[in-house]
This record gives structure tokens, sequence and C-alpha cells, in this order.
């Protein structure tokens, strides 16, 4: 046998194969089987070049070691995408669909040093006064009203009719959205991630999100905004904004995908009973196995650098791989001994995710109670027929087509509107009239009737 041999193959469809180009992490063939790419970029090392969209460069981190090294290094692997050279000599389209998620925002995601130290510290003390009863009740009485909206038909897209929207509708409660505010943030989250006329879904929300900063300076309530706009960091009202964005945003579409990965895991692995106890390990497999945001946390080398044997540049766009470097050979190793070396689907570092804790209080919640609600639940399609959506960041289905017995649609809890019990104003004030139609003030005057 000789050298050629053993050659690694690229994945079947992959444009690199005996090209010598860069690995592409975006269409259909890299969304079937993410696995089979990561296991050929494995073969580069640490680190390998890959293509997120067409001409976006760059450097994929799938090495446990390596990926704790650059997100431990805050001085020599920085966040400020500023510092994207490719973007900054115009290699890089504005409209490429990757640029809205690496261009850069006056945000604690975006920051280093003593401005990420300030921001951050204020996210995270805000989030950390989440009260979790609170985040029980809210969860049912939104995951209520939801399957009320699908539960008399027998089936669902738990996709589209469940996992995308409840996170939206959780973030609204928490920072405190009244109806026709709340309805425009759900508006611009889900065209943005949508890509349905992205560019005015974007400004929607910066403009519904900038009226919340102002309700809530006139009128601070029970709820993340106010906390945010009340620590002792003074957040201006530009601060205010692009902080809150960023937690409605990032925070959504990574619970959607988490919620979503893990009810698939549930519906599809038979080890699994129906019962809450078991949730907790099909969510945390996911996180190994299936992790929500399978490749972000960009970084830029301050300088020249070398990064396990890997030459990097000043400016170059280095991501991790959190699903390759959870299913790597080494920790796969570790994790099969029964160690408790920590999966890193929450990141790592100081800019590690702020609201691991409530995101895995929402999903365990959520998925309970829609499991009591439609005790059997199953999946409407074979498994093999069920895409994923494609993109570099994400790990998402498509759809998750299920079905059950028909129930009785469910109208308000006996619990008080959301927020009520703890004290909190009620969010929307009055009724609104029937002629509002947004999600987020028909879920308001749901809870009234």
């Amino acid at each position: 046998m000789n050298a050629h041999d053993t050659a690694p193959v690229p994945p079947p469809g992959c444009p690199a194969h005996g090209s010598g180009a860069r690995v592409p992490l975006h269409g259909p063939e890299f969304a079937a089987d993410p696995q089979a790419y990561y296991e050929y970029l494995r073969n580069y090392g640490a680190a390998a070049p890959v293509e997120l969209a067409p001409g976006v460069e760059a450097t994929l981190v799938t090495d446990y070691a390596a990926a704790l090294q650059l997100l431990q290094d805050s001085g020599s692997f920085r966040k400020d995408a500023r510092r994207w050279r490719a973007f900054n000599e115009g290699k890089i389209s504005p409209d490429s669909p990757v640029a809205p998620l690496l261009a850069y925002r006056p945000n604690c995601m975006f920051a280093d040093g003593a401005d990420h130290l300030r921001l951050r510290q204020a996210v995270t003390d805000s989030m950390a006064r989440v009260d979790t009863r609170r985040l029980s009740r809210s969860t049912e009485q939104i995951s209520s009203y939801l399957v009320s909206q699908f539960g008399a038909r027998g089936s669902a897209d738990l996709l589209g009719d469940y996992a995308k929207q409840l996170p939206l509708f959780v973030f609204n409660e928490l920072f405190g959205c009244p109806a026709d505010i709340g309805d425009r943030v759900l508006f611009g989250i889900t065209g943005m991630f949508d890509g349905v006329n992205a560019e005015k879904a974007a400004e929607v929300l910066f403009q519904a999100v900038g009226e919340l900063v102002a309700l809530k300076r006139r009128k601070p309530g029970d709820d993340v905004t106010s906390w945010l706009m009340q620590h002792e960091a003074r957040l201006d009202d530009e601060e205010m904004v692009h902080q809150l964005a960023l937690l409605l945003s990032a925070g959504s579409e990574p619970l959607r995908n988490l919620l979503g990965n893990t009810l698939h895991r549930l519906l599809t692995h038979e080890r699994y009973a129906r019962e809450g106890g078991l949730i907790d390990e099909a969510l945390d497999d996911t996180l190994w196995e299936n992790p929500p945001m399978a490749n972000f946390a960009p970084h830029y080398p301050a300088a020249d650098t070398e990064l396990a044997g890997q030459q990097l540049h000043a400016g170059d766009l280095v991501l991790v791989s959190f699903a390759a470097a959870n299913t790597g050979p080494a920790l796969k190793a570790s994790r099969q001994a029964g160690s408790n070396r920590a999966h890193l689907a929450w990141s790592a570092g100081p800019h590690a995710c702020p609201s691991k804790e409530p995101a895995r209080h929402i999903t365990v919640t959520a998925i309970e109670h829609l499991l009591n609600e439609l005790p059997d639940v199953e999946l409407a399609v074979p498994e093999d027929s069920l895409t994923w959506r494609p993109g570099p960041f994400n790990r998402a289905l498509a759809t998750l087509p299920a079905r059950f017995t028909p129930i009785r649609p469910v109208r308000r809890g006996e619990a008080g509107p959301v927020g009520a019990a703890s004290g909190q104003e009620k969010p929307a004030g009055p009724a609104r009239p029937a002629e509002h139609k947004g999600m987020w003030s028909q879920f308001l005057n749901w809870l009234t009737r």
C-alpha cells in the first residue's frame, strides 16, 4: 500500500475533492453530514482552511486543546471584528450571507479588554437575577399557548410551531416587552434568521429595542432590560440597544436549535423514555454530539502567531468548531472513560455563554411540558427524510414533523399572567384591541381570556 492509498478523501460532493481548495462549510452536502467533513478536516491538524460562504475564507479549529487555548488567550486572539483583514480590504461583500453574524457591532461579543469586562459584567449580573420559578412559570404558560395553536390538529412541525417561537416569547417576557414592541421584536428576529428581507427585519428589531430602552428609562420594571439599565456599569442608550439586540438574537437562535435538536434526539432514539429524568440526559447528549452552534466564536490574531503548529496572520478570521472538538478522538475517549471534562457547546473562556443556566432550564421545562401535553407524540416521517438547514454556524433541522392524539385546545392556565406571581408589572398593560395581530399581542390576549 502506498501513500496515495491512505490519503484522506474529502466527503462526497465536497468541492475540495482533488482541488486543494478550501473545504466549504455551506451547502446541502455539509448540512447533511457535517461529521464526515470534520473527520476530513482533522487531517489538516488542529486547524483547517475552510470557506464559510462563497469568497469568505477562514481557519477552523477542530481540536479540543487548541480550541481551549484560543478561547482562553484573549491577549493573542481578539474579538473585535474591526480587525478582520479580508473585510477591511474589501474582499468580503457587505451583503454576504455570513456578514450579519460576523460584522462588528458595539456589544460585549465584539469587545476586548476593559470594554468587554464592563459590558459582559452588566449582562452576566442582569441575567443572574432571573428567578428560576418565574422562568418555569412563563415557559410553561408560553408552551401551553403554543400547543393550544396546534393541539387539536393532531400534527405539528415542532420546529416552526414550537421550538422556533418559544425562545422568542420567553425573551420578550424576560425583557419586559409590551405588546406592540414585542410584536416587532418577534418580526425582526424571525426575518433576520429566516433571511426574509433581513436588512429591513434588522431595522425593525433595532427600532423596537430602542423604543423599549426609552420606555424603561421612563418606567423601569422587574425585567432584564431594567436591571441592565440600573447596573453600576451605567450603559448609555446605544450600549443598551446593542446588548439587548445581542441577547435577543444570539440567544433565541441557539436556544431554538437546542430545543429542536433535543426533541429530535428524544423522538429518534428509543433508549430515551418519555420521562422528565431522561430529558436532561438527552439534552447533555445533544450538547456533546449535536450542539446548536456548531462552528462560531470568531477571533482575530492580534499579531502573526502560531496555534498548535498552524501559522496565522494578524487579522485572519479564526473560528472554533465546537461540534468537531466535542466529537474528536481525544475528547471522545475521555467521555467514554467517564471523565468530567466539559464539552465546548457553551464555548469557554471570557466569552463563554452568559446564559447557559437559563437556556438549559428553558429547554428542559419546555420539553417536559410538551411531552406532558402530548404524551404519545412521535415523528411523522421517516428519520432519514429529515433535512438540516445549510450554513456554517448553526446546526438546525429545517422541520420536525410530528403526530399525536389530538387534544382539546388549551385556554388559559390557572396561573396568572406571565410575571404576575412575582410582582412584575404586566408587560402589556390593558389588553390590546382585537386588531392587533402580532404573535406577542395574540399571546397576551390569550392570557387574559
